[in-house]
C-alpha cells in the first residue's frame, strides 16, 4: 500500500490504522528534489514486490511538522516504522540500500 500523508494528522491515523505488526516504511520527499524524481520510479518497483509492504510518503514542503519532528535534513530519507518504534533511518536515493532495511525489518 503506497499512501501520499496530507498533515500530521493523517499521519497519526495511518499509523493507527496500519497498527503492530507491519513494517512501515515513511518516504519523506520533495517535488523539486532532484535525486527523489531519481528513486521514485525504483520505490514504486520495489513496493510492487512487496505488496505487503506499507509506504507512506511526506512531502517535506507541505507536513513541515512531520519533517520537522523526524530531524529530515536531506532527501529522500527513509524512515522504518514497526510496532510504533523507529527502527531505522536512511537518506539517499540508493534503492539496494533501502531493499536491505526492508528485508532486515520485515
Amino acid at each position: 500500500m503506497s499512501y501520499y500523508v496530507k498533515d500530521k494528522n493523517d499521519f497519526d491515523n495511518k499509523l493507527k490504522e496500519i497498527g503492530d505488526g507491519p513494517l512501515i516504511v515513511v518516504e519523506f520527499y520533495a517535488n523539486w528534489c532532484g535525486p527523489c524524481k531519481q528513486i521514485l520510479p525504483k520505490v514504486e518497483a520495489l513496493f510492487k514486490e512487496y505488496p505487503d509492504l506499507n509506504l507512506l510518503k511526506i512531502d517535506v514542503d507541505e507536513c513541515e511538522d512531520l519533517t520537522t519532528e523526524y530531524e529530515i535534513q536531506a532527501m529522500p530519507t527513509f524512515v522504518f516504522i514497526k510496532n510504533n518504534k523507529t527502527l531505522d533511518t536512511f537518506t539517499g536515493a540508493n534503492i539496494d540500500q533501502v531493499k536491505k532495511f526492508i528485508i532486515k525489518y520485515k
